[in-house]
């Protein structure tokens, strides 16, 4: 299925900096993004008042807590979310089906009886920063694909709209679950970037053929000399061809 927005609307811009006066200013100068991922460190430091900021900017927040708890406590988190005006939100899939299905329900109605858009709820699979080796001493099966295929097929029985998966993942998840259901990749790293700490890392280029949906870009970005400028430049080379616009792996 054709994709229908541009690469510079497909890559979210992780915020992954300790204050507002960062996150704002990072905003400002990122004028060509539209979404703008605000995670644990940052929400703890400046809580809701920050995403209202952002908003106001006219940008939109993917509200990244990776909530795991009871299904009552991560449904009142997603209804919160939603008065928020949060357009994406994060859920960790291992929480399990109730769970899940839970802060799908909840969301969907909080945002009828507001008369708003609901959150786009993705279920997060297995981090970037887990190998087979540590899903061991976890006590998961070894196997990271196995797992995040499993924990797919959960998230859309649940009710989900998507999930967060590594780029390693894009082809089978899409293969497991089909069209119509998003797929949002971190550990995404330019060429002419380091891979810093994660380890299941794709460039944007490859991460856009084998089917993703939304880029989540951070410090390759926000850490670079002019981030306006890095941020550009990835958008170039995706719209120079070296990615096929609208293929979305479906």
């Amino acid at each position: 299925m054709t994709h229908p927005l541009e690469f510079k609307k497909r890559i979210i811009i992780a915020l992954d900096v300790e204050t507002k006066d960062q996150g704002l200013a990072l905003v400002r100068e990122l004028a060509d993004a539209q979404v703008f991922k605000v995670g644990l460190e940052l929400f703890t430091a400046e809580g809701p008042p920050l995403l209202k900021e952002i908003q106001a900017l006219g940008k939109s927040v993917f509200l990244d807590l990776k909530l795991h708890d009871i299904p009552n406590t991560v449904g009142e988190a997603a209804r919160i979310g939603v008065r928020h005006g949060a357009f994406m939100m994060t859920i960790h899939a291992s929480g399990g089906r109730e769970m899940m299905a839970k802060a799908a329900e909840v969301a969907r109605a909080e945002a009828e009886k507001r008369g708003t858009l609901k959150p786009l709820l993705l279920g997060v699979t297995v981090l970037t920063s887990l190998t087979g080796e540590e899903l061991s001493a976890i006590g998961m099966v070894p196997d990271t694909a196995a797992q995040v295929l499993r924990l797919a097929a959960l998230a859309k029985k649940a009710g989900l709209d998507g999930v967060v998966c590594s780029a390693q993942e894009i082809e089978i998840v899409r293969k497991e679950v089909g069209p119509g259901f998003l797929i949002v990749t971190p550990g995404i790293r330019p060429a002419w970037s380091a891979a810093q700490d994660q380890k299941r890392i794709m460039t944007p280029a490859e991460a856009i053929r084998k089917g993703s949906d939304y880029l989540v870009i951070g410090r390759p970005i926000t850490q670079a000399a002019s981030p306006r400028e890095a941020f550009l430049k990835i958008v170039e080379e995706l719209d120079a061809g070296k990615a096929p616009n609208g293929k979305n792996g479906a």
